[in-house]
């Protein structure tokens, strides 16, 4: 049987084409040469490496085969390496360039606020292709292992743990040693001696949590000393970071992203902060879930002027009553009297004063009418002072917050669409569920920042960036700002791909002719 025969490894060919013809004109690393060749680098804070015997990489070139390699599941600095030797698409990118694995690295090391920058010139380009709409937004997070295990990661409680388990050994082991002779007893003082290191290295380790305010309960991680022991769903927990992120509801494009080692609780306001910057305006709706239940954080947004719908998290049975129907929501306050009327017309009244707990403020509202009431055993479990509404300082926008979920039931049931879109991309089908360095929160962040960069741009390709000519009027617009008539932009791209409202791109003045020319 014949089969398709290959050429002779040992034949000599003459090829007829240069590297350019080999890249074909719709492959997406044109598209990255292009948006990394409008940017002004040096203005977005790349620095330039050092030069050490003779000239360093140009930024340009190690920013282009970053997005390459993470637009492409490569994020290894020494993978990206082999890349530059075997890969065609990387050789035409770099014009033949092969850095190593060291600069590679140490690049992505020293420059993470520059790439949260050039992730922001993604979010402008979308929005100048009118990709965002800025109207609806939703906001979530997601856990992404760091580079320590959680055998490396320490709380007071686990070292007072290792500090008994040693006490108790040595104990063992010196009492053993009493009975002990001959080469039995030089092992069991070699064993002293190891756990006697031990107990040095975890009474460090409990000096250092002691000396630490950061938090209540505070950590150590040894690997990546900026990750933390954290829930990730359910009983499972990792060391991890948190990247907390802000999707655009039109085309599932991410706005803004942040890398933390904290919770959902405290950072909605912050994120809608951002937003507000980001769109310049605060006419939008933002989701949320019911991590993000904060009263702190609602006044936040309703101080910004911004709509949010969160998640009303479940009552906690301890705060219930015995009948639901007499719940403290189902009391009425009457904010002139600062009074609060029961389901059985009994009004409770403050004393004005306000207490305090480690996150806000409240005030107590009571009646003596309890002590009568034919319906207390429903009520309240409370035997001597009866049933006790505490309002916080916060209850008006988390009842703001509810009425607006109420209203807008089905809008609401839009978020886990929206939000997760990134995140299954980014997690499941890119396999990008850890962070690759270990050098603290700032290297963490650059990681992120290249994985949202990349998702971003990857979207857009997909969404339909990709006109005929369109890489002439991306690399026009990043550098103008004047105006091109529908008519002059239908003649650049051919009038074919996706169609957008091209009213809003702006471009600089120029002929037809100079840009064909270009």
């Amino acid at each position: 049987m014949e089969y398709l025969q290959g050429q002779d490894r040992q034949q000599l060919a003459l090829y007829t084409t240069c590297l350019d013809e080999m890249v074909p004109e719709e492959n997406s690393v044109r598209f990255i040469d292009r948006f990394v060749g409008a940017l002004d680098l040096e203005e977005l804070g790349f620095a330039a490496l050092p030069a050490q015997g003779r000239p360093p990489y140009d930024p340009a070139d190690l920013l282009k085969l970053y997005i390459y390699g993470y637009m492409n599941r490569m994020r290894s600095s020494r993978e990206l390496e082999k890349e530059c030797h075997r890969n065609l698409e990387v050789i035409w990118l770099l014009k033949n360039l092969k850095p190593d694995h060291n600069t590679i690295a140490r690049f992505r090391k020293d420059n993470p606020k520059a790439i949260k920058r050039v992730f922001r010139e993604s979010v402008s380009i979308a929005r100048n292709f009118n990709l965002i709409g800025g109207e609806l937004i939703a906001g979530d997070s997601t856990k992404l292992r760091a580079q320590n295990s959680k055998k490396n990661n320490y709380n007071r409680k686990k070292v007072q743990r290792h500090l008994d388990y040693i006490d108790n050994k040595l104990e063992e082991h010196n009492k053993a040693l009493a009975t002990a002779d001959g080469d039995r007893k030089e092992a069991l003082e070699r064993q002293v001696g190891h756990r006697r290191a031990q107990r040095k290295k975890y009474e460090q380790l409990q000096k250092r949590l002691g000396e630490d305010r950061s938090s209540g309960n505070p950590q150590i991680s040894t690997s990546d000393p900026d990750s933390r022991h954290q829930i990730v769903r359910g009983p499972i927990t990792e060391v991890s970071y948190t990247a907390q992120t802000t999707v655009d509801a039109d085309h599932k494009l991410l706005l803004d992203y942040k890398l933390t080692n904290q919770n959902d609780k405290k950072a909605m306001g912050m994120m809608l902060r951002r937003a507000k910057s980001i769109l310049r305006t605060s006419q939008f709706t933002a989701l949320y879930d019911k991590g993000y239940h904060t009263g702190s954080e609602l006044r936040t947004a309703d101080a910004l002027g911004i709509s949010t719908l969160v998640a009303i998290p479940e009552i906690g049975r301890a705060s219930q009553a015995p009948n639901p129907d007499y719940n403290a929501e189902n009391f009425t306050y009457d904010i002139e009297k600062d009074t609060y009327t029961c389901p059985q017309g009994n009004e409770l009244s403050s004393n004005q004063t306000w207490y305090s707990t480690r996150n806000y403020r409240f005030k107590q509202y009571k009646t003596t009418a309890c002590k009568k009431c034919p319906v207390r055993h429903e009520c309240t479990r409370a035997r001597a002072n009866g049933k006790v509404v505490q309002r916080s300082e916060f209850t008006q926008n988390i009842r703001n917050n509810a009425d607006r979920v109420a209203q807008n039931g089905e809008l609401y049931k839009k978020r886990q669409a929206l939000v997760e879109h990134p995140f299954g991309t980014i997690k499941r089908q890119w396999g990008f569920d850890h962070i690759m360095t270990k050098r603290g929160l700032e290297s963490a962040s650059a990681d992120f920042g290249l994985i949202a960069l990349a998702y971003n741009l990857k979207r857009m390709l997909k969404l339909g960036i990709t006109l005929a000519g369109w890489p002439v009027l991306l690399l026009l617009w990043l550098q103008g700002a004047l105006s091109l008539h529908k008519h002059a932009l239908k003649t650049v791209s051919g009038d074919k791909g996706r169609s957008f409202n091209f009213y809003s791109i702006y471009l600089p003045k120029m002929e037809l002719k100079t840009i064909f020319n270009n």
